[in-house]
């Protein structure tokens, strides 16, 4: 059985097919502009639901969880790949980390100074809002890739079968594509990319460098469009300390305890997506390199680098 407060996420995971599935039939081999940017919401709200899956919802048992998210629609991310640093990421005392936190955008000033001119490029965009979402998933896929083929030469074999899985996942979309609707396959791959971008709102500022890691996390107080895309994680300090709870009833708990929150993450705070976008849309909020890290001793960097 699965409890009342589970209902909404089983709804809107099928809601997520149904749309899926009427967009790219009903537009048939011509494709368009509506259902791309359509699908890019879709493939944007089951990336979100994938997030809520990874945290033990809407079934008690994961393996009945993970199935509901099979189908890789995002094309991109290997969902199992995406379960394993996520969750990696949860611990809370490395987030920013260049080096332990899979999902910082921050690098390590020795690190930095070792870049190309394109890959310090690439980097300085990204710290825009911007960059962010045009050139942030390529820069985000690149990295994640890269450290993906390191851990495979290291001999970590489980990522394999991450892979594999994230190609029968593909194949499904495909198939659907090729052989049901005749959707363009190039389109979707755009409506694909749409989505990686429109998720890059969310995590543009998600966490900030700061000494405290209760700090680290943002809430940003929306209840737009966005915030349903990205079900209620605009409250990420909230999500961060409670991990398990449930996506709707994330401002309720913001409300309850505001100025708990508020005084534990430093005021780390923004009215709405729209003034994220008035402040950053093309200003940096950081830079490329970590603040508090470049500060360690070069003897402590080296260590953890390993050197």
């Amino acid at each position: 059985m699965v409890s009342r407060a589970e209902l909404p996420t089983l709804l809107l995971i099928a809601l997520c097919y149904g749309v899926f599935g009427a967009a790219t039939y009903l537009a048939g081999s011509e494709g368009g502009a509506l259902p791309v940017m359509i699908l890019a919401l879709v493939i944007t709200l089951y990336s979100s639901l994938q997030h809520e899956v990874i945290h033990g919802h809407p079934f008690r048992k994961q393996i009945w969880n993970d199935a509901l998210v099979f189908p890789a629609f995002g094309l991109f991310v290997p969902y199992l790949r995406f379960k394993e640093t996520h969750l990696v990421h949860h611990f809370d005392p490395n987030l920013t980390d260049p080096y332990e936190d899979p999902e910082t955008n921050f690098v390590d000033v020795l690190e930095w100074n070792k870049m190309s001119f394109l890959r310090r490029l690439g980097h300085k965009l990204n710290t825009t809002l911007l960059g962010r979402m045009t050139v942030g998933p390529i820069i985000g896929l690149g990295g994640f890739f890269r450290d993906d083929i390191k851990a495979l030469l290291n001999g970590e074999k489980r990522l394999v079968w991450h892979y594999v899985q994230h190609l029968f996942g593909v194949a499904i979309v495909l198939f659907w594509l090729v052989t049901v609707t005749k959707f363009p396959v190039w389109l979707y791959v755009a409506a694909a990319y749409l989505g990686m971008s429109i998720l890059r709102i969310r995590t543009y500022l998600e966490h900030q460098a700061h000494e405290r890691a209760a700090a680290r996390s943002v809430i940003i107080e929306d209840r737009g469009l966005l915030a349903f895309l990205f079900l209620n994680n605009n409250f990420h300090a909230v999500h961060h300390s409670h991990p398990r709870l449930v996506w709707h009833q994330l401002p309720k708990a913001f409300e309850r305890k505001r100025a708990h929150f508020l005084k534990k993450n430093d005021g780390y705070y923004y009215r709405s997506y729209w003034s994220v976008f008035k402040g950053h849309f093309v200003r940096p909020k950081d830079g490329p390199v970590h603040p508090l890290w470049s500060k360690e001793p070069e003897s402590l960097r080296n260590m953890r680098m390993g050197k």
